[in-house]
């Protein structure tokens, strides 16, 4: 039971939860210890104590799996393919930045440094 002291604190305690939640770790933290919680209390003590159920839950989400595998494999294998493509291109232009650093490094210790561009000014219109 609630004492009238607990009943006073009340407002300022949820105040303090309200102000908490705003930041976006504790926000995750709350979440998943909700989520573990009611895990454990659907679950709980049935299906990991008992391993016929546990194989048979693994068994179904394995054949779920496999069959969303199946039916999206042309979406999958097209979304791959496009990642990779995506990390050859970034490879590529980070050796070419890397190239193109050394090159001045080099020319910066040989001595032979290019004096920059002169500045164009465009014409008042």
């Amino acid at each position: 039971m609630m004492t009238e002291e607990m009943m006073k604190q009340m407002p300022h305690m949820m105040s303090q939860a309200g102000q908490m939640m705003t930041k976006p770790v504790a926000t995750g933290a709350m979440m998943a210890a909700t989520g573990f919680a009611a895990g454990r209390g659907l679950l709980g003590n049935t299906l990991l104590r008992n391993p016929l159920a546990l194989l048979a839950v693994g068994a179904a989400g394995g054949i779920a799996a496999g069959f969303l595998l199946f039916k999206y494999q042309k979406e999958i294998v097209e979304g791959l393919s496009k990642v990779s493509g995506m990390g050859k291109d970034f490879a590529l232009n980070q050796k070419e930045n890397l190239n193109d650093l050394m090159a001045e490094a080099e020319e910066k210790l040989e001595g032979r440094s290019t004096p920059p561009a002169p500045a164009t000014e465009a014409p008042a219109a």
